[in-house]
C-alpha cells in the first residue's frame, strides 16, 4: 500500500473513531451496537494498516495472533473459574459472542492493544531499532501499564454506567475488583512479551515521525473522548452493584476523566514529543 494510501486510510479511521465518541452523546437515540462498533472497529483496523507498515504484513499479523489468542483464552478461562480476571458475564451490549465471550471485545484488545505498545515503544526511544538486550522485557511491561491505563479509565463506565458486563461479586473500584487490572496487566503483558521476543534482533521497516504520530494521536483521542461521556438520566444518578452496593454516577464519571487527564494525556504527550524530537 503506497503510503499516501494509508495515511488517508489511516486518517479516516481516526475520524470513524471519533464519530463513535460523539455518537456516545446519543446514547439511547443511536443503536448501542453501532456506538460500541464505532469504538472497537476503526483502533482494529488503523492496529493493521499502521502495523504492516512497521512490521510488514506477517508481523502484524503475529501480533493480532499473539493478541486475540492470550486475550481470548484468558477471558474465557476467567468466565470460568473467575482467573485472572474476576467472576463477570457480558450482556447483549457488546453484541454477538462466543462462549459468552463478545466477538467485539477481542477486537478491542486488538486496537487498543497495539496503540499502547507503540506508545510504550515511543516512550522507551529507538522505535526504529530491533528489539534487543533489556528492552525486550521493558517494553512488553511498560506497554502493559500504557494499556491498563486505559482500561483505569473505561472499565466503571462501560460495566457500571453502559452495563456492558456485570461482576458478580462487585468490587472496590465503583464495584469493580482489583482482580480485574491485575488481570489486564498480566495479559496484555503476556502477548507483548511473546510478541517482543519474535521481533528481537528483527530490523523494523524505518518510519518517520509522520507514521508514528497517529498512532500516539489515536491514543491520545481514546482520553479525550472519556471527557465527553455523561451520565443517562435514566439511571438516576446511583449505580447499585451486585452486591447491593451504591456508587454515585457522577464519581464514576469524574474519576475516568481523571485517570484520562492526570495519566493518559501525559502519556500520550511524553511519547509525541520523544518522537518529534528524535525526528527533528
Amino acid at each position: 500500500m503506497k503510503n499516501n494510501q494509508s495515511r488517508v486510510l489511516l486518517s479516516t479511521l481516526l475520524l470513524l473513531y471519533l464519530t463513535g465518541r460523539i455518537l456516545q452523546l446519543f446514547a439511547g437515540r443511536v443503536p448501542n451496537l453501532i456506538i460500541v462498533a464505532f469504538h472497537v472497529i476503526p483502533p482494529a483496523l488503523f492496529a493493521v494498516i499502521h502495523g504492516a507498515r512497521i512490521y510488514r504484513s506477517r508481523g502484524i499479523l503475529v501480533f493480532i495472533g499473539l493478541c486475540l489468542g492470550v486475550a481470548t483464552f484468558l477471558e474465557s478461562v476467567s468466565l470460568r473459574t473467575g482467573f485472572p480476571f474476576g467472576h463477570d458475564r457480558f450482556t447483549d451490549l457488546m453484541g454477538p459472542k462466543i462462549s459468552g465471550l463478545p466477538v467485539l471485545l477481542a477486537l478491542a484488545w486488538v486496537g487498543m492493544g497495539y496503540l499502547s505498545w507503540v506508545v510504550s515503544l515511543a516512550l522507551l526511544g529507538d522505535e526504529n531499532k530491533p528489539l534487543s538486550g533489556k528492552r525486550t522485557v521493558l517494553a512488553p511491561l511498560v506497554a502493559s501499564f500504557v494499556m491498563t491505563s486505559w482500561d483505569l479509565s473505561m472499565e466503571a463506565v462501560w460495566a457500571d454506567v453502559d452495563h456492558g458486563w456485570v461482576w458478580r461479586d462487585g468490587g472496590s473500584y465503583y464495584g469493580v475488583p482489583i482482580s480485574n487490572f491485575l488481570g489486564w496487566l498480566l495479559t496484555a503483558y503476556v502477548f507483548y512479551q511473546l510478541f517482543a521476543f519474535y521481533l528481537r534482533e528483527r530490523e523494523p521497516v524505518p518510519a518517520r515521525a509522520s507514521h508514528w504520530l497517529p498512532a500516539i494521536l489515536f491514543y491520545a483521542l481514546t482520553a479525550l473522548g472519556n471527557l465527553l461521556m455523561i451520565a443517562p438520566s435514566s439511571l438516576g444518578g446511583v449505580f447499585v452493584d451486585a452486591t447491593g452496593k451504591r456508587w454515585m454516577i457522577s464519581h464514576i464519571l469524574w474519576t475516568s476523566h481523571l485517570v484520562s487527564i492526570f495519566l493518559m494525556i501525559p502519556l500520550s504527550l511524553i511519547a509525541w514529543f520523544k518522537i518529534s524530537k528524535q525526528h527533528e
